[in-house]
């Protein structure tokens, strides 16, 4: 295995061996999809170079020594009643209820975030030790460490004590039966309590349109109209296929096709496929190809020699840039903008992902993908929740199942819960290429046969990052800048996460966000002094960004498009949100 992923990183495709394949993934099964190759690695080299690291020994033990005589200080004042010492720390929200400063459970919550802090140092910083191990290991003890917090059971978190003795215990009552309910929903696949209310096509993806081009990958829908006259160019929105598009047209207070078509824009969207087992060979070309380019292709047939706007989302949007710089290179000059919704170009810096970037790992994760020829959305939602298992496991269990309170759902939580699945070939080369090897930033990334360049990309960009975002970090996200050679481009910084960020509505109290825009020859300061330089403004960016689009298009505005291009081939074949949304 090691000498085949050597020969990816250096772009050779060569036979693999199946039998190890095999064997990683009959382990991954038991270890639920994590590489026990690189979790040891990791505890071994942040482990052994511990032990050679007399200096770094003195230290922890002085620490460990001041951390302990400050917690018996503590707990020899406890019985006064004092707050645990949260502040500055993770834990600090978790445990700021008044209920916490009472005798034992200060005690229990000062013993648990003492030994965070002092697990947390003891692998940080250590001498000679790899940052990637440092970086593992850190959150496995992490992870390790909700199993000891006192806040996430019963008889040790005073809140969950208060309220079963004032409902006399119904509570706990409630939670069996929610979670009798939700095994029972599980083992029928019907999705967690509340989905059933989102209906996709009658509660979310609302949007009027057609159909107007299936291929084997993709259908491409053309949403209707809802003005009178529209602007010349249209936008082509290209998704990402971990998850469906309509999280870009959920309900019509939250559709960003709705705001665009009432703000006179002609909206094209891709649907992509859910893969199965037969898609397994599909590879990223095949993404370019059929989808963006295909897309390009058929929108041409429908508005002729105008020039399209192209947005696209998380991994959409890594590979539009992948599409504008090969049309680029090859003179193409079919594109009038380019925007980005929280996707990365330059994988240098994954952020929380980066714990599952390694070669032994994502070994781990190929050897499944090749056995089962797609990674299940459950697998890939199970890394996610790993990431952040307090606020994705144990909070919202705890509020159901021990406070006995549904969390309500809403169109973002429904779209969230209806998954996608990723072909092995093209996840493997996605991961390979460009988290591992980062070709896409580095001037090595091959598409159809043309090795590319960003620097290429001269057109207009829109590229938009989310301040908490875990999944596509802003200021990897913000590293574009200075990969392209826009003659026109903005940086939008909004507050929010990855989707909630990015899906804010037009109207959001709660949003605010940052633009800074450079033109021809600017340069892109640094992600810090970009901080310093622009003043956040109240509002979501929706707006923003329509202005920006309504600046980059034709003053005069044309009639809507018909739908479709029947005599070129592009006769509506049903309606919208079509049927690949639909597949399970």
């Amino acid at each position: 295995m090691t000498d085949d992923i050597a020969a990816r990183k250096q772009g050779v495709t060569i036979k693999t061996d199946d039998r190890s394949r095999a064997l990683l993934a009959a382990i991954g099964q038991w270890t639920g999809g994590m590489s026990p190759e690189a979790l040891g690695g990791a505890w071994w080299n942040v482990l052994s170079r511990l032990a050679l690291s007399p200096g770094r020994q003195l230290q922890l033990a002085q620490s460990l020594l001041q951390k302990s005589v400050a917690l018996a200080q503590f707990a020899g004042e406890s019985r006064q009643g004092t707050a645990p010492q949260a502040a500055g720390t993770p834990y600090a929200q978790r445990f700021s209820d008044p209920a916490w400063s009472k005798f034992p459970f200060n005690v229990l919550a000062q013993s648990f975030i003492t030994t965070a802090e002092f697990a947390r140092e003891a692998l940080k910083d250590v001498p000679g030790a790899s940052p990637a191990a440092e970086n593992l290991a850190g959150f496995t003890a992490r992870e390790g460490l909700e199993l000891l917090a006192p806040d996430n059971y019963l008889p040790t978190n005073p809140q969950l004590i208060e309220q079963t003795k004032k409902e006399h215990g119904e509570n706990l009552l409630r939670g069996v039966k929610y979670l009798a309910e939700d095994v029972e929903r599980t083992l029928k696949g019907l999705g967690p309590v509340g989905v059933e209310h989102y209906v996709v096509g009658e509660q979310t993806a609302t949007c009027k349109g057609k159909v107007i081009l299936r291929n084997s990958l993709m259908e491409l829908i053309q949403y209707s109209p809802t003005t009178a006259k529209v602007y010349a160019e249209p936008v082509l929105v290209v998704p990402a296929w971990i998850m469906k598009y309509y999280i870009l047209d959920l309900s019509p207070k939250n559709s960003l096709v709705k705001y665009l078509t009432d703000m006179g824009h002609t909206v094209f969207m891709i649907s992509w496929k859910n893969p199965t087992a037969e898609d397994r060979d599909v590879t990223m070309d095949d993404y370019l190809s059929l989808g963006v380019l295909g897309a390009l292709d058929a929108i041409n047939k429908v508005v002729p020699k105008r020039k399209i706007h192209a947005v696209g989302y998380c991994i959409g949007g890594t590979l539009l840039s992948i599409a504008a710089a090969a049309l680029a290179q090859r003179g193409d000059d079919r594109l009038a903008t380019m925007t980005m919704f929280a996707a990365q170009t330059d994988f240098s810096e994954p952020g929380e992902l980066s714990v599952f970037i390694n070669p032994a790992q994502l070994a781990m994760l190929e050897a499944i993908m090749w056995k089962n020829g797609v990674l299940e959305s459950r697998q890939m939602g199970g890394a996610f929740q790993m990431l952040r298992t307090y606020d994705l496991l144990w909070s919202p269990s705890i509020h159901t199942y021990l406070k006995g309170e549904r969390l309500g759902m809403n169109d973002l939580m429904s779209w969230n819960a209806d998954g996608t699945r990723m072909a092995y070939r093209m996840h493997t080369d996605y991961l390979f290429q460009l988290y591992l090897n980062n070709d896409l930033a580095e001037g090595r990334y091959v598409a159809l046969g043309e090795e590319l360049d960003l620097a290429a990309i001269e057109v207009p960009m829109f590229v938009v990052g989310t301040e908490t975002d875990h999944v596509a970090p802003w200021k990897s996200v913000y590293k574009v800048g200075k990969l392209v050679r826009s003659k026109d481009y903005t940086f939008c910084l909004t507050s929010g996460g990855h989707n909630a960020g990015i899906i804010s509505g037009p109207v959001h109290p709660k949003r605010r966000h940052r633009v800074l825009r450079l033109h021809a020859g600017g340069r892109v300061p640094s992600p810090e002094n970009y901080l310093k330089k622009v003043e956040p403004v109240a509002g979501s960016w929706w707006p923003t960004f329509a202005a920006w689009l309504a600046e980059h298009s034709s003053k005069t505005k044309v009639a809507p498009p018909k739908m479709g291009a029947a005599q070129k081939g592009l006769k509506p074949v049903c309606d919208a949100p079509g049927e690949y949304v639909l597949a399970r």
